[in-house]
C-alpha cells in the first residue's frame, strides 16, 4: 500500500484475502499510513510486528497470516526472487511507486518486491489512483504493461447501480480478485444476478 488516495481499496482487499484464507505480505508506506489515518481514521503501527497485531486482530486472521515487513528490512522473503511470491498487488498506487517501479528504482522494499515479482515473471497489479494522467503517468504505465504488468487503475464501474462507496470500493476489489483467480462474490459480473457476501 502507498500513499495514493483510495486507503479502503487496500484494507477490503485484505479483508477479502484472509477470508479467502491466503497468508498476505503487507507493506504499507509511511504516506500510506498517513493515508489510512485521514481517509479511514485507522492508525497503522509503525513497527511492523505491531501492525501485524493490529491487522490480526483487525480482520480475525490466523497467526502469521498477515505478515507486516518494513520499508528497509531487505532479507524479507519479497526482497529475493528465491522466496518472493509470484503474485503482488500495490494497492493503492501512487504515480511515485509507479514511476519507481518502471524506471527498476528499488530504493524501499515496495519498489523492490515489484522488480522482483517482474523479474521472476510473476503477477503485478498496479492500481493506480490519479487524476487527471500526465504523459509521463501514460508513459510509464504502458512501459510496464508490456512488461506483462497489469494497470488497474482504480475506476470502478456503475452499471451494477451502486448505492454506497463501499459497493464502489467491492467493484475494483472483486476485479484484482478476478485477476488473482481467487474466487469472490463481492461484485456482481455483467449479464449475471447480483450476489451479497
Amino acid at each position: 500500500m502507498t500513499g495514493a488516495s483510495g486507503a479502503g481499496y487496500a484494507l477490503r482487499l485484505l479483508e477479502c484475502l484472509v477470508a479467502a484464507n491466503y497468508q498476505v505480505f503487507f507493506l504499507c508506506s509511511s504516506a500510506g499510513r498517513i493515508v489510512l489515518n485521514t481517509e479511514l481514521d485507522v492508525k497503522l503501527p509503525s513497527k511492523p510486528d505491531v501492525a501485524a497485531e493490529f491487522l490480526i486482530d483487525k480482520y480475525g486472521a490466523k497467526a502469521e497470516q498477515i505478515i507486516v515487513f518494513g520499508k528497509e528490512q531487505w532479507f524479507s522473503p519479497v526482497a529475493s526472487g528465491s522466496a518472493a511470491p509470484k503474485q503482488m498487488v500495490v494497492c493503492p498506487c501512487s504515480t511515485g511507486t509507479l514511476a519507481a517501479i518502471s524506471q527498476g528504482m528499488s530504493d524501499n522494499l515496495i519498489e523492490r518486491a515489484a522488480d522482483v515479482v517482474i523479474k521472476e515473471r510473476g503477477h503485478l497489479i498496479l492500481m493506480v489512483r490519479e487524476t487527471p494522467f500526465s504523459t509521463i503517468h501514460l508513459q510509464n504505465m504502458l512501459s510496464l504493461s508490456q512488461q506483462g504488468v497489469t494497470i488497474m487503475p482504480a475506476a470502478p464501474g456503475f452499471y451494477h447501480k451502486a448505492e454506497t462507496i463501499d459497493d464502489l470500493i467491492d467493484f475494483m476489489v472483486g476485479r484484482v480478485l478476478d485477476h488473482l483467480n481467487i474466487e469472490q462474490n463481492i461484485m456482481p459480473r455483467w449479464g449475471y444476478n447480483q450476489h451479497s457476501c
